[in-house]
């Protein structure tokens, strides 16, 4: 592909916390396009552990269509600043999807991650909501 930036927004969502969970992805071009989404139902799990997935889901979907500078989106506070170091990963489980994100994150050229307010993520939002509606 080009050198052209992607933004990646990603998002979890859990009905009840554990509860059935859904994860969201979305991937928007310079103009504003969406032009690829993702969604994927989770089962039994935590709103920190839907979080991780949905990015997961997100840069895999980034990788296999060949997007490699990418601008991510997160509303989850706590994914954004384990991600930047800031804060540690203690929980066991989030710490096995966290070497899962290093892993991906080290196959992009480009990549900066980036906190916003949940109302700026409505989309990966609805997607991650809609895959615990279908399942």
């Amino acid at each position: 592909m080009s050198e052209e930036n992607y933004k990646l927004f990603s998002d979890g969502a859990c009905r009840g916390n554990p509860g059935f969970g859904g994860a969201g992805a979305v991937i928007i071009d310079a103009h504003e396009n969406v032009i690829w989404e993702g969604k994927e139902f989770l089962g039994h799990c935590t709103n920190n552990i839907a979080e991780y997935r949905a990015l997961i889901l997100g840069l895999k979907g980034a990788l296999a269509n060949g997007y490699k500078n990418l601008e991510v989106y997160l509303d989850s506070e706590l994914l954004a600043k384990q991600i930047s170091g800031s804060y540690r990963v203690k929980n066991e489980n989030l710490q096995v999807l966290m070497k899962e994100v290093r892993s991906l994150l080290t196959s992009f050229e480009s990549v900066q991650v980036k906190h916003v307010p949940r109302s700026h993520n409505s989309h990966a939002d609805k997607l991650a909501n809609l895959a615990i509606d279908e399942r």
